[in-house]
């Protein structure tokens, strides 16, 4: 979608939720299998806090290497509800069903669908937070890059052992000296050859291009506040790549605020990443960024 488009669709979005927030009405505790697009694919899920007004919005995507999973295994934590917070979960193409960058404008578009219709989804869009873990975690950054280059960006996001960089996920593994839990990404039958549509090996360069990092290296602006947490003991996504994430970041605006740390002894996501003090860290980011 170019820019132009994006941007003028984005702001109508916000200022129809500015001018209906007085259309907000009492709802049932959540929305689910809304439709964003025209693929059954496309679709998200609303929780929404009990109480009035229109709800700062925390939108989650959910990992699986791009090639599984669902909306419905993203945790929902009480916590977010109790602070006014509506949490949505969102679905995207898999990558057996479309190629990168599909799951890219998904993930935009339920963005774009969400500042549309906040008013009557009673949502305030204009204060909105992106997340996810793994395959998520990248959906997320990229995402906020793209309404950052619309002069649009979210309050915040939060990357959990996000890949940052398909190109160098095995030499960084390599670097520290760890065997691949899941194989090799540069393989043609990887989750990141069969997303993108060619063999990461063999086509490094566009690989590259594709990722987050590639975009951060041509990005000079402000960006929002980022947390970034990566387990130390990750054998399918080495730590350096949320070490590449927080320095590409900082190198395209020194004044964001990041919120860096590695989870000690913590894997490819788990428990860790559902209790303190990563949960207590998030949970304070989150609602920082929306208050």
């Amino acid at each position: 979608m170019p820019g132009l488009i994006r941007r003028t669709l984005l702001i109508g979005g916000i200022s129809a939720a500015a001018g209906g927030v007085a259309l907000w009405r009492w709802r049932v505790p959540g929305d689910t299998e809304l439709a964003y697009g025209d693929d059954p694919a496309q679709a998200l899920d609303i929780l929404h806090p009990r109480g009035g007004g229109a709800a700062p919005v925390l939108v989650i995507f959910h990992g699986g290497d791009f090639a599984t999973g669902d909306k419905a295994d993203v945790t929902v934590w009480p916590e977010w509800l109790e602070a006014g917070i509506a949490v949505v979960r969102v679905n995207t193409r898999l990558s057996g069903a479309a190629k990168w960058p599909a799951q890219a404008d998904d993930a935009l578009a339920a963005v774009v669908h969400l500042q549309r219709n906040g008013a009557d989804l009673g949502l305030n869009p204009s204060h909105m937070v992106l997340m996810g873990q793994g395959a998520g975690a990248y959906l997320a950054v990229t995402t906020a890059l793209s309404l950052v280059e619309v002069g649009l960006p979210p309050k915040g996001v939060v990357s959990l052992s996000g890949p940052m960089d398909f190109s160098t996920l095995d030499a960084d593994l390599k670097t520290l000296a760890r065997t691949p839990a899941r194989g090799p990404a540069d393989d043609a039958a990887s989750p990141e050859s069969r997303l993108l549509g060619f063999t990461v090996g063999e086509g490094r360069e566009a690989a590259r291009a594709a990722s987050p990092l590639a975009r951060l290296d041509r990005m000079r602006e402000p960006l929002p506040p980022i947390l970034i947490r990566h387990g130390d003991a990750d054998a399918v996504v080495a730590d350096l790549q949320a070490k590449r994430l927080r320095e590409a970041w900082l190198a395209a605006d020194p004044r964001a605020a990041i919120d860096y740390k590695l989870v000690p002894g913590a894997g490819h996501g788990g428990a860790a990443f559902e209790s303190d003090p990563v949960k207590t860290d998030m949970l304070a980011f989150v609602e920082q960024a929306l208050g």
